[in-house]
């Protein structure tokens, strides 16, 4: 005690000449009236915050409400909890923060574009279906980017079952430190091969590395310009804005406007034409081939973004790129200089759809690689993705280079969908991929049909709204799998009768009538075939129809 109060007199100066004696009287005052108010802020204060008592906060859609978790309940580990925050009184004059956001989520619910998040728990065995907050519910999933449910494929799981037994759950740190494993090396290794490219180098996300590498390119290139298709994914978007490099945005697909645009700049400056190749929203295809030449003669380097093409395209599964060349890059696993896939300076891919895991990943020249590696703070900066997801991604990667039965019964179950829907004259927006993105136009009776089909018919589509997709193009995104069979593919289609009737949406007539909308019903549409020829998917003609029992028969 001795000690304490001299320590005290000796940061207060202004307390030297007080007695020992007079200080021990105040400390011990003070002490004895701050004990109850102490207590009564532990108790309003700290409670909410202990173990017991904590909880999380989610949006559940209305047809599948939230409820608290009961750890004497394991079922209720899938309902969403609510949270209990603290009343913590403000200074007179103090900024409102707690209105700002109320503010700001307003906005949201007034023009629709509120995102609400559905308790859907995919699984497993049962792909694919989901169970809800009720575990003993079973919907049907029809929107997942599980593409081809290499999720549950017994490979990729017992790869990642005996990685986590030997390597734990964690990658330990970052690349830098301690998280670079030969997991993650054999991976890139792996994704350069798919690719044909000289190196590759995984992220924790495509986001992540679409970021990262665009921010770091347009920073580092003098004077770098980069040129933009109109649907680019934000993450690409806000790579370039990251960058602070000067961008030009050419109209979807233009190739006209692209090439006015790069007349525009000096000829000798860093250029950059980023686009995608499959454009998850509409399923239209990027132009591969025409900006490779565009860049050619412009001096540009191309960055093409394969998420929604890895996996699903190709003969070992590379993608857009190389399916274009089809016959050449089948007849080798070498690289075909000249081809469009070899024309490609840099490719970006995700491991979370196709290949069913989490991670994303560049591939391009060994000195690029190296570069973005060495600068990029999105790679440089954050722990590593663990040695089980590396080694589930890479087991999925190698499958599919060698197996083209997913492919194949996916494309089968988007042409039936497509041609279903197509026969009743619901309007889906028309490309040549594996995206049925069916055109509803309104935000509210978007989320209206999307609620109705989980409801009355256990069948999940999420709607789309702005600003993922312009405003009066809302849609409901569905996206065939090699699981879905044609009793499910029956029972959607009458599902999605049934709801265009019940709320007089508009058909593809209708569309036609008001001059069209994001291709639908619009009198100058051509025909517009699938990227997918009847040969490439080993047809003679006719149609093949998807399994017809209630599981799929494909060994995953």
């Amino acid at each position: 005690m001795e000690s304490l109060l001299r320590q005290v007199t000796k940061s207060y100066p202004s307390l030297k000449n007080s007695s020992l004696n007079a200080l021990r009287s105040v400390s011990n005052s003070v002490a004895s009236q701050s004990r109850p108010l102490a207590k009564a802020i532990s108790a309003k204060h700290v409670a909410p915050f202990s173990t017991t008592a904590r909880a999380y906060q989610s949006t559940p859609t209305n047809p599948h409400s939230a409820s608290v978790i009961s750890s004497n309940d394991t079922k209720d580990m899938f309902q969403a909890p609510q949270s209990v925050a603290p009343v913590v009184e403000k200074p007179s004059g103090a900024f409102d923060y707690e209105s700002f956001y109320v503010d700001q989520l307003e906005k949201k619910h007034k023009d629709k574009s509120y995102r609400y998040f559905n308790n859907i728990n995919r699984i497993a065995k049962e792909y694919p279906k989901a169970h809800t907050a009720d575990f003993d519910a079973r919907v049907t999933v029809w929107c997942s980017n599980d593409y081809l449910g290499m999720s549950r494929s017994p490979v990729v799981m017992e790869n990642m079952k005996s990685t986590i037994d030997m390597y734990g759950a964690g990658a330990g740190g970052t690349r830098n430190i301690a998280g670079n494993a030969a997991l993650h090396l054999s991976l890139e290794t792996e994704l350069a091969d798919l690719h044909r490219k000289d190196s590759a180098l995984v992220f924790s996300s495509c986001y992540v590395a679409n970021d990262a590498t665009l921010s770091t390119l347009g920073t580092k290139l003098p004077g770098c310009v980069i040129f933009s298709d109109s649907l680019n994914h934000a993450s690409m978007i806000e790579g370039i804005r990251h960058s602070k490099a000067q961008k030009k945005i050419f109209r979807h697909n233009d190739m006209e406007h692209l090439e006015q645009l790069l007349q525009s700049v000096d000829p000798d400056c860093p250029k950059i034409i980023a686009f995608e190749s499959v454009y998850s929203m509409s399923g239209t295809i990027g132009k591969i081939e025409e900006i490779c030449d565009l860049a050619d003669k412009y001096g540009a380097i191309t960055f093409l973004d394969e998420v929604h093409a890895v996996g699903m395209y190709g003969p070992r599964g590379a993608g857009v790129a190389e399916h274009l060349d089809w016959e050449r890059n089948a007849s080798s696993n070498e690289r075909q200089i000249g081809s469009i896939m070899d024309r490609i300076d840099i490719f970006t891919g995700t491991l979370g759809k196709a290949y069913g895991v989490v991670g994303g990943y560049i591939a391009g020249s060994a000195n690029f690689v190296d570069m973005i590696r060495s600068y990029a703070p999105g790679f440089i900066f954050t722990t590593s993705i663990p040695p089980t997801v590396a080694g589930g991604a890479k087991t999925a990667v190698q499958y599919l280079k060698e197996s083209g039965e997913e492919r194949r019964m996916q494309q089968l179950n988007t042409r039936l969908l497509k041609s279903r829907l197509a026969q009743l004259d619901i309007p889906v927006v028309p490309n040549p991929s594996h995206i049925v993105p069916v055109l509803v136009g309104d935000a509210e009776l978007c989320k209206k049909a999307s609620d109705q089909l989980l409801t009355d018919y256990d069948i999940y589509v999420q709607c789309i709204n702005y600003p993922t997709v312009p405003v009066g193009e809302e849609r409901l995104r569905i996206t065939p799998t090699p699981g879905h069979t044609e009793v499910m593919t029956d029972k959607l289609v009458t599902a999605l009768t049934e709801i265009w009737e019940k709320n007089g949406l508009k058909y593809v007539k209708d569309w036609a009538a008001t001059g069209g909308r994001a291709g639908v019903g619009c009198l100058d549409s051509k025909k517009i075939e699938p990227i997918w020829n009847d040969a490439q998917l080993g047809l003679t003609g006719i149609e093949q129809p998807v399994a017809s029992t209630e599981t799929s028969n494909i060994a995953l």
